[in-house]
């Protein structure tokens, strides 16, 4: 971009930093590139000079001055019409402002020192700088459902705006260990990063512990195996990683297939299936009117569980936690 240019907040923009609002357009700036701008004072918020820290308001205006162009999509590895295609077919839903895509598992959201195959690389199907979707939240590698993304930064911005407020309703399924006393309830235990062997792993945690993160989980038993397992509808009302596995864990009915979190009990029943955690479902405010609710078909590694312990999906209510919500009134 070489000329100088005037954008206005979007009003689903209200509160943002402006380094981020900078990267959610051009996200080929650096952290240094964007200093530099704003330490000389060439990006102007409402004719004044701004931090990157400056919280934005909405129809604020932005100056914004001439950008070094984003670097050819060819020099870092173009999208082959392969990836293109397979990107394009993980769509569950779409419009102008929202992405929803049917995430496999064993894709990884976003790329790592390993991990060059993943999914914010296949959003260059999209487009690159402000027509490439923006992540929202993020599922585990080996999680399978619904991942949704904003389409544009204001989409975005009301989006994650809705998962910090708890406002968006998230449903996962799962097949877990044993037969969990109450059959339905809510967990809430403290949650920490810790260094267990040559790995990391959460594990509960004293509130007072200093890495300790509060973590909730609401839970209902959708159908039974005999005594060995149950098919479970898991609700996070906390965003904290491996929540729902290590609070099952916790409780002493570790989700199967899981390498990380399993026990003496989960690991016989989990011969031959992968992590058995859907993201079954998504319902929250759409960015400019109604609501979403954006449903996932089994994967192939939960229809595996389904087929080994005889679970059918028409068991399953459309919301298992409705007639929790019933009964508390």
């Amino acid at each position: 971009m070489k000329e100088v240019r005037t954008i206005y907040v979007d009003a689903g923009e209200d509160g943002v930093r402006l380094d981020r609002w900078f990267k959610r357009r051009w996200p080929h700036l650096n952290h240094i590139q964007l200093n530099k701008l704003f330490r000389s004072g060439q990006v102007r918020v409402d004719g004044s000079r701004a931090k990157a820290d400056t919280k934005l308001a909405a129809g604020s205006q932005i100056r914004v001055p001439p950008l070094p162009d984003a670097p050819d999509p060819a020099d870092k590895g173009k999208l082959s019409p392969r990836d293109i295609a397979f990107a394009k077919s993980l769509v569950l839903y779409e419009d102008e402002e929202v992405l929803a895509l049917n995430k496999p598992a064993g894709l990884a959201v976003q790329g790592g020192t390993k991990t060059t195959h993943h999914i914010d690389k296949l959003l260059s199907a999209w487009g690159e700088g402000v027509d490439r979707p923006k992540l929202v939240h993020r599922l585990d590698r080996d999680t399978s459902g619904v991942l949704l993304l904003g389409k544009t930064p204001g989409a975005a911005a009301r989006l994650s705006g809705a998962f910090a407020k708890r406002r968006a309703q998230k449903t996962y399924w799962a097949i877990v260990a044993g037969n969990p006393h109450p059959t339905e309830g809510v967990i809430e235990l403290h949650l920490a990063k810790r260094g267990v062997g040559d790995r990391e792993l959460v594990v509960p945690a004293e509130p007072k512990d200093q890495d300790a993160q509060p973590a909730e989980t609401e839970y209902v038993s959708i159908s039974r195996a005999g005594p060995r397992v149950t098919w479970m509808a898991l609700r996070p009302h906390t965003g904290r990683t491996h929540q729902l596995r290590a609070h099952m864990k916790a409780i002493g009915h570790p989700i199967l297939g899981d390498p990380k979190y399993s026990d003496d009990k989960s690991t016989p029943l989990s011969e031959g299936l992968k992590l058995q955690l859907h993201a079954r479902s998504i319902i929250l405010p759409h960015p400019t009117v109604g609501t979403l609710a954006i449903e996932a078909p089994l994967s192939p590694e939960m229809k595996a569980g389904f087929a080994k312990f005889g679970f059918s999906e028409d068991e399953a209510e459309y919301d298992p936690f409705a007639r929790r919500q019933t009964r508390r009134r």
